[in-house]
């Protein structure tokens, strides 16, 4: 008899190329969730990692679709940067490469004036 060498069995592409956020980049997304759930204003959030997209998508109640997307696509990395806050209806509100920066269109939607009567 002759000896062969197993043959590996290939790893599907799902798992070898998925975008997902690092570390540092979920805990600025969920600084910023923190404080917008302790201002009442989200209350569930979900996380999906595809191929060629990571998505942080933010719902308002949960059984809703998200109010924010918050996206992270590498290959636009060299274009028009690979974060994106993307709004309910689809419009992108801001694209960059930062995601410090990027995240700042979502801090300006939580200061709102404050009518006082006295």
């Amino acid at each position: 008899m002759t000896e062969h060498s197993p043959i590996p069995f290939p790893l599907p592409e799902r798992l070898t190329e998925v975008v997902s956020f690092d570390r540092h980049e979920l805990g600025q997304i969920l600084s910023i969730y923190g404080r917008m759930v302790a201002a009442g204003e989200w209350r569930d959030y979900g996380i999906s990692t595809l191929r060629d997209v990571a998505v942080f998508s933010v719902f308002r109640r949960t059984a809703e679709t998200p109010v924010y997307r918050i996206e992270k696509r590498p290959k636009l990395r060299l274009k028009q940067g690979q974060y994106a806050v993307i709004g309910a209806e689809g419009q992108i509100m801001r694209r960059g490469h930062e995601l410090p920066h990027v995240l700042r269109v979502l801090e300006r939607k939580m200061i709102r004036s404050v009518d006082r009567d006295m």
